[in-house]
C-alpha cells in the first residue's frame, strides 16, 4: 500500500516537477496539493500553467487545491515553497506532526536540520533526533549547484583531503523558476548575478560534507568561493571547478575515485537512487546540458575535462539537472531513504 503524501507550492515549477516525478511512484500515493491563497479552491488543472514535458496526470488535475495549512490527511508533505513564506509554514506543519521534506533554503542551515543527500550525508539524520516538534519534523535538500558540486566533491574529500574549492556556475533559467528572468534579459546575454547563490554555494557544501559528532555537524574545514551566472539554458547547471588537494595524486587517480565511487544506500534500492552518483567521460567536449542532463533518470552528475590547473592542482568541468537531482528528484531521494530506514 503506498504512502500518502502532499505537495506544499505545488503550482510553482519546483511543485510541477513533484506532481512529475511523484505520478506513478511505486512509494508515494500524491492525495493533496497546496498553494497560495490565490489558487486554493481551483481545480489545480485551473490553478497550474503547467510546464512539464509530460502530460499533467489527470487524477492530480482534478484534485482541488487546498491552503497550505497544517490539516491534510498525511504524514509527508514535500515542499516547494517559495524561500520567503517557506519557513513559517513548515514550521508549523512541522509542529503539528508533518514530516516536512523541503526544497527552500529556509532552515537549511539550521544547526538541527539535515541538509540531506542521501549518497553523501545519511549519518546527518542523526540531527532529527535534536529536532524539538514533538512528533514532527523537518529535512531540507540542498541548494541546487550545491548538490551536483558536493557529489562531486565526495569522493575526493574522502580520498585525498581538499583544502580549497573555486567554482564558476552556467546556471540554467529554470532555476529563476516561472516565469523566472525576462526574454530580453536573458536572450544573448549572460546575467552574472543570481540572489543569495554564491553564499549559499560556499557554505552549504561545508555541512553536507562536515562529520556528525555528538549531536551536531563539524563542518568541512576546505575553503569555497563561487561566482554563479544565469544562462540560456532551459535545465542543467554547468559548473567549472578548480581543486587544491590535500594529497599529491595523479589524474588517474581522482577519475579512478569519482567511478568508482559507491554508498551505503545502493543495498536499499530507492526508486530514484541512480545506478550511480558521478560519471566521469573522456571525451574532451562533455558534459553538455543538452547531451547529460537526463543522465541515469536525470539524477546522475556528469563530470569531463580533468586537466591540471597552474593555480591549484586540478580543474574540471561538472553538470548536474537542476529540478530533478537539485530540487523535486534530490527532496523525493530523501523521502524514500528515510521510509526505508523507517525513521519515524
Amino acid at each position: 500500500m503506498k504512502i500518502p503524501v502532499a505537495i506544499l507550492g505545488a503550482t510553482g515549477s519546483v511543485g510541477q516537477r513533484f506532481v512529475e516525478l511523484l505520478h506513478n511512484h511505486p512509494w508515494f500515493d500524491v492525495v493533496a496539493v497546496a498553494a497560495s491563497k490565490q489558487s486554493a479552491g481551483k481545480t489545480y488543472r485551473n490553478a497550474v500553467n503547467w510546464l512539464m514535458h509530460t502530460p499533467l496526470p489527470e487524477n492530480i488535475a482534478s484534485m482541488v487545491v487546498q491552503e497550505c495549512q497544517p490539516n491534510i490527511p498525511v504524514k509527508i508533505v514535500f515542499s516547494a515553497l517559495d524561500t520567503e513564506v517557506a519557513g513559517e509554514i513548515e514550521k508549523r506543519f512541522a509542529e503539528a506532526g508533518y514530516l516536512v521534506i523541503s526544497n527552500a533554503s529556509s532552515h537549511r542551515m539550521h544547526s538541527d536540520v539535515p541538509l540531506l543527500i542521501p549518497e553523501v550525508n545519511r549519518s546527518h539524520l542523526e540531527l532529527l533526533d535534536q529536532q524539538k516538534f514533538a512528533t514532527g519534523k523537518i529535512v531540507t535538500n540542498p541548494n541546487c549547484s550545491a548538490i551536483g558540486l558536493a557529489l562531486a566533491l565526495k569522493p575526493l574529500h574522502d580520498r585525498f583531503g581538499i583544502e580549497a574549492v573555486h567554482i564558476v556556475t552556467m546556471q540554467a533559467v529554470s532555476g529563476a523558476g516561472y516565469p523566472g528572468v525576462a526574454s530580453m534579459d536573458i536572450m544573448d546575454n549572460v546575467i552574472p548575478y543570481i540572489k543569495s547563490e554564491e553564499e549559499k554555494l560556499e557554505t552549504e557544501p561545508l555541512k553536507i560534507l562536515g562529520t556528525y559528532s555528538n549531536g551536531h555537524i563539524i563542518p568541512a574545514s576546505m575553503k569555497i568561493s563561487a561566482q554563479c551566472n544565469r544562462v540560456a539554458v532551459s535545465d542543467g547547471h554547468t559548473g567549472c571547478v578548480s581543486i587544491k588537494l590535500k594529497q599529491k595524486v595523479s589524474p588517474e587517480m581522482m577519475i579512478e575515485a569519482w567511478r568508482s565511487c559507491s554508498s551505503d544506500i545502493h543495498h536499499l534500492n530507492l526508486p530514484l537512487a541512480p545506478k550511480k552518483a558521478t560519471h566521469y567521460f573522456d571525451e574532451p567536449n562533455f558534459p553538455q546540458p543538452k547531451l547529460h542532463r537526463h543522465l541515469d533518470k536525470g539524477m546522475g552528475v556528469a563530470i569531463g575535462r580533468l586537466r591540471k590547473c597552474s593555480l591549484f592542482d586540478y580543474k574540471f568541468t561538472i553538470l548536474s539537472h537542476n529540478t530533478i537531482r537539485g530540487a523535486a528528484g534530490g527532496a523525493i531521494l530523501c523521502a524514500e531513504l528515510i521510509h526505508a530506514l523507517e525513521i519515524r
